[in-house]
């Protein structure tokens, strides 16, 4: 449905996209990932048409429109600082869209209402101006706001960040039911790893103005494409020359494994026995414990799931099994 075809944007000498190819389907929910500086909230301004970009495409359903104006895309934006008006109440910030459309008062009552209840605002937060409502009553109101005009995209700009972390989570959740309430192609742009996992059909993994892989959660998370990807993603082990010489792996690359993928104390097929390593450190997070291990100078991390039967002490010796299949090289 959409797609970017070598789309490059400059700032004066810098070259803030190199290049930029990807393709977003009907109805996906898509993210755009990566660290501060890395050109992902510069693609989606390109495709809202806040950004003019130097030279490449942007097209939606085969159109070319790369230089249309913004209020001719029908595309919904949700900014990072929501950009709602104080001086009007809820209801008028919503309606600002459609009061833009002249379309008759009787329709846009009705479309404020549907979609403020769709979203989870009543009547009464409605009257309520922008600045008595939470944080995350706010959020809900620029949501509504960008899809009350019933566009064929949304786009939204890191818009949990604002938000304090337990609120993120619940709202994240609500994202994803409107999303898939709505059926629309969402592009959604975080430097937040876990909310792009728990959120996404696809992610594009940005870094320095370029995409080093497009995949699903899954796929950059086990198989990262990249020595960047794989540091980005989650939390991993780089694996010294001591490490790969206790399991009999010789490699001139450089490798990695996911905590998760090193076991302790079980027998599991496939697995090479790495011998004894001992308990360094552990932080306990309720429902899993992170441990830190040592074996002759190589320290590495593992993750395992918290119950009181369990827990390995500080100090302890413990016998460290993995499967190499699971190592990641570059």
């Amino acid at each position: 449905m959409i797609e970017l075809k070598d789309l490059q944007v400059k700032f004066g000498d810098f070259l803030a996209l190199k290049g930029i190819n990807v393709s977003i389907n009907e109805g996906e929910f898509f993210t755009l990932l990566g660290p501060s500086g890395c050109g992902k909230t510069t693609t989606l301004r390109s495709i809202t048409g806040f950004n003019t970009p130097s030279s490449g495409t942007v097209s939606v359903e085969g159109k070319d429109i790369t230089h249309l104006a913004v209020e001719k895309r029908n595309i919904g934006m949700v900014f990072q600082s929501y950009a709602l008006f104080p001086s009007m109440n809820v209801y008028d910030n919503i309606a600002f869209g459609l009061k833009l459309k002249k379309l008759p008062k009787d329709e846009i009552n009705e479309k404020v209402m549907e979609i403020g209840e769709k979203v989870g605002l009543n009547e009464a937060q409605l009257k309520k101006k922008v600045n008595e409502l939470s944080g995350g009553q706010q959020q809900r109101v620029a949501i509504a706001r960008a899809l009350v005009t019933s566009p064929s995209i949304i786009c939204l700009d890191e818009p949990l960040s604002n938000l304090d972390a337990k609120l993120r989570v619940k709202l994240r959740n609500e994202l994803k039911d409107l999303q898939r309430k709505f059926g629309l192609t969402t592009i959604y742009v975080t430097h937040d790893q876990e909310e792009a996992l728990t959120l996404s059909d696809r992610i594009a993994v940005f870094n320095d103005g370029v995409i080093e892989q497009v995949g699903t959660p899954e796929e950059v998370y086990k198989q990262s494409e990249t020595e960047f990807v794989c540091n980005f993603i989650g939390d991993i082990n780089k694996l010294d020359d001591a490490f790969l010489k206790r399991i009999g792996l010789e490699t001139d690359k450089t490798c990695y494994i996911r905590l998760e993928n090193i076991y302790v104390n079980a027998k599991l097929d496939h697995h090479v026995d790495f011998g004894q390593a001992e308990i360094v450190d552990l932080e306990y997070y309720g429902l899993y414990v992170k441990y830190t291990l040592e074996a002759d100078g190589s320290q590495f991390k593992i993750i395992e799931k918290a119950s009181s039967a369990d827990l390995y002490e500080v100090g302890q010796m413990v016998d460290v099994s993995l499967n190499v299949n699971n190592i990641l090289q570059y």
